[in-house]
């Protein structure tokens, strides 16, 4: 499935433009743009400008695009904070998952409380 067959996606209209975000940075398959809610003092969202319903989907149908959505948020990690960062990849609504439309939190920008 691609971007121009989820309309009422919002990271849809986001890729296309349609609806601003604060975009840090993008590549040729994804886009990174600020979170609205941030949890840490760097937290933002990388996106593949294709449209995968979650993880599992994106990585069975095209790993090269997470591996470029991996190396997009590094990059960031890297131009916004020290290096070090969180990925985190929520997956279903039990887990936290609120727009439909595959995304890494990229949280970065010191000590990062929660998990040891």
């Amino acid at each position: 499935m691609t971007s121009t067959d989820s309309p009422d996606c919002l990271f849809c209209k986001i890729v296309a433009g349609d609806v601003p975000a604060d975009v840090v940075a993008s590549s040729d398959t994804a886009i990174a743009f600020r979170d609205v809610a941030p949890k840490a003092s760097v937290h933002v969202l990388v996106v593949p400008r294709e449209h995968y319903p979650d993880v599992p989907a994106f990585a069975a149908s095209d790993p090269e695009g997470l591996a470029g959505v991996i190396a997009l948020a590094d990059g960031v990690a890297s131009d916004l904070g020290d290096g070090q960062y969180r990925l985190i990849f929520n997956t279903g609504p039990k887990a936290g998952q609120s727009v439909f439309h595959v995304h890494a939190h990229l949280l970065a920008g010191g000590e990062l409380p929660g998990f040891a």
